[in-house]
């Protein structure tokens, strides 16, 4: 079934270039907040494939294994020792290995339940420097490379719903919610950039609204 598009906002724009990179309208305007309480860490464990690798990253998961081990379950433990600590899946790409065809080989549940990372944990305890793989700390920006740039797009996934509304409660956009990573991946110049981009569009957009509301009353 094909979804009908939505029509643009007056003064929305539909991508933002900085430098070699095209930043989706969707990741600007969409509000997104993590409710990790609600969702239990279902992109984690949810899907087909593991977390999307960058080519740099396969020498250090392979370097900080020994010392992320000791945060993992055994069943993840297993799922590396026999894949490795990466794998080239279905697509030709590299991602992360999985657990029996479910969650990611990295994966620790909390006694609630809710799907945590063992990087992250070996990195939140002072073991290693990497704090998880990038793909995961965009999420839910997924970045793709071509010949002439970088698009960076939002991905939409119904597990994300319980997001969503706490986005739109605080009041908190995708780019926003994912400050932290983008500033690794790319910079602060190149956030703040985007920031000021956000921030003069929505104030020309608030001008638009606020003349058309004056025109209507005269």
């Amino acid at each position: 079934m094909f979804k009908k598009k939505r029509r643009p906002r007056p003064n929305q724009p539909q991508m933002i270039q900085i430098d070699d990179k095209l930043i989706s309208s969707e990741v600007v305007e969409e509000l997104f907040a993590c409710d990790i309480s609600r969702c239990k860490g279902a992109c984690c464990v949810e899907g087909d494939l593991g977390a999307p690798l960058e080519d740099e990253e396969l020498a250090i998961l392979e370097e900080i294994y020994p010392k992320v081990k000791p945060f993992l379950r055994k069943a993840g433990i297993r799922a590396i020792e026999q894949q490795g600590t990466w794998v080239r899946d279905f697509t030709q790409s590299h991602s992360t290995p999985l657990v029996e065809g479910r969650e990611c080989a990295y994966v620790t549940f909390s006694p609630e339940g809710v799907a945590l990372c063992g990087i992250e944990q070996a990195w939140q305890a002072g073991k290693i420097d990497f704090q998880k793989p990038i793909s995961c700390h965009l999420y839910p920006i997924r970045t793709s490379k071509h010949r002439d740039f970088e698009a960076l797009n939002y991905d939409r996934w119904d597990i994300c719903s319980p997001a969503c509304k706490l986005g739109r409660t605080e009041g908190i956009r995708v780019y926003e919610f994912v400050k932290g990573a983008l500033i690794r991946r790319y910079g602060e110049a190149f956030y703040e950039e985007l920031d000021g981009v956000v921030k003069a569009w929505l104030a020309d957009r608030q001008q638009a609204s606020s003349g058309s509301e004056s025109d209507d009353q005269e």
